[in-house]
């Protein structure tokens, strides 16, 4: 077989290291695996995007991925944290109607998940019933970065009620509504989901009232983003008949955002709990109403549109999150490898002959030497050790493959002849010598 020299074994090897070396930085940047942990920017204490994060987390929980929850003042402090890449957070919950001006390029969103109704309370010995009898009254309008001021702000200015002629107070969540509850509040505003536990204390709490808007319609047609909700009577609880009338709210929807250098797999694995938590039916939206395929404000995520038009992909579908990716990786290691081999493995066969030759040239290289060294009149030591040397390489040529070739043959032939050469002239060697012995 060739002889393969130390040198040629250690090209080799580097090569092998360098091409395995290369498949490995190519896999963790094109083929990256998913973290395992990622922050959440939800809001206040008790509200609406706290109550989702938190199924969210379970979920998540349940693929090995750890959803840590960071409170904020809600979407405007949200969506700063959003936009800096050294904040940590990845995903985070934003109000429909706060954007103004260009969209962030760095964000996508996962749809919108809800509607988001404004609940109005009031203490239920107070007779008001439209937001024009708010002035002079202190008002919880939420937190300065939350989406919920920035929009009930603009109602209530439509509405004629401005920091001018009433008191607005930054509370929101709990805060406010112990604010309500101690009487340094006349008025709480809260933007959330009914299924929020501080939205059903305070619905089933009887010293607490909860207001029907009239003229919402104008509203919704002043403002697109916002909608109208109706609470039926008794849908919170028909034996205690709460509410007892119909009452109309007015809302918007909120959406799930994530930074667009998030894994594409967490963007699934996030999109998967939503169509979990959020398509529900519920007093507000039926079933399938949520999560949405569109966001009029936000770009899409493609692996949330993926998700929500094909469902889970093949790996997911009968593998753990977290295997399906050990398999994903897998996977494109072998494509990856193939992909590198069966160019390598077309061209073995012309590396394989050029060795083969190379191999011939040098055991011809050799019996040249033989050739060229026989001369009359050699002394018979000489000539032994030429044909050591030719024997040398008859053994030599009798490994080689290929057996049945022109290469081997045409050898073996002139092998042949320079030892038929050898023996003639030591035949011519040995009769001077037996001469003169006689």
């Amino acid at each position: 077989m060739p002889h393969f020299s130390r040198r040629y074994m250690l090209v080799v090897t580097a090569v092998i290291l360098c091409t395995v070396s290369a498949t490995w930085l190519a896999l963790d940047r094109f083929v990256p695996a998913p973290p395992k942990k990622i922050t959440i920017a939800a809001g206040s204490k008790g509200g609406a995007y706290e109550f989702y994060a938190h199924k969210y987390r379970d979920i998540l929980a349940k693929h090995r991925v750890t959803l840590d929850i960071r409170m904020t003042e809600g979407t405007i402090e949200n969506l700063k944290l959003l936009e800096d890449p050294k904040s940590g957070v990845a995903a985070g919950f934003v109000q429909g109607g706060v954007l103004s001006g260009s969209r962030p390029p760095d964000l996508e969103s996962l749809g919108r998940i809800n509607y988001l109704a404004f609940f109005i309370f009031c203490r239920a010995t107070d007779a008001f019933s439209d937001l024009t009898e708010l002035k002079g009254k202190r008002i919880t309008v939420g937190p300065a970065s939350s989406g919920t001021n920035t929009v009930v702000t603009r109602i209530l200015k439509t509405n004629g009620i401005t920091p001018e002629n009433a008191t607005f107070l930054p509370l929101g969540g709990r805060d406010a509504a112990e604010a309500l509850d101690a009487g340094k509040a006349d008025v709480l505003i809260l933007g959330s989901v009914l299924e929020a536990p501080l939205i059903q204390n305070l619905l089933r709490d009887p010293g607490m009232r909860l207001v029907s808007l009239p003229r919402v319609k104008a509203l919704t047609r002043k403002f697109p983003v916002l909608t109208r909700l109706e609470l039926p009577s008794g849908v919170i609880d028909l034996e205690r008949n709460i509410p007892a009338s119909d009452v109309t709210l007015i809302g918007t929807t909120s959406s799930l955002l994530v930074r667009n250098d998030l894994h594409p797999e967490i963007v699934g694995l996030l999109a998967r709990a939503l169509v979990e938590v959020n398509s529900e039916p519920g007093v507000f939206q039926q079933f399938g109403e949520f999560p949405t395929q569109t966001d009029p404000e936000y770009p899409m995520a493609e692996s949330a549109s993926d998700y929500y038009k094909n469902g889970p992909s093949l790996l997911h579908r009968y593998l753990p999150f977290w295997l399906a990716n050990y398999a994903r990786r897998a996977l494109a290691i072998m494509v990856t490898a193939i992909a590198i081999l069966v160019p390598v493995f077309s061209y073995a066969p012309k590396l394989y002959l050029y060795f083969l030759r190379r191999r011939i040239m040098q055991l011809y290289r050799q019996l040249r030497a033989v050739e060229h060294g026989l001369a009359p009149g050699l002394p018979q030591a000489q000539l032994m050790a030429f044909q050591n040397d030719l024997e040398k390489i008859d053994q030599a040529s009798s490994i080689l493959p290929m057996r049945h070739s022109d290469l081997f043959f045409a050898l073996r032939s002139h092998i042949d002849l320079t030892r038929t050469r050898l023996r003639e002239t030591l035949a011519g060697a040995r009769e001077p010598a037996q001469h003169l012995r006689a």
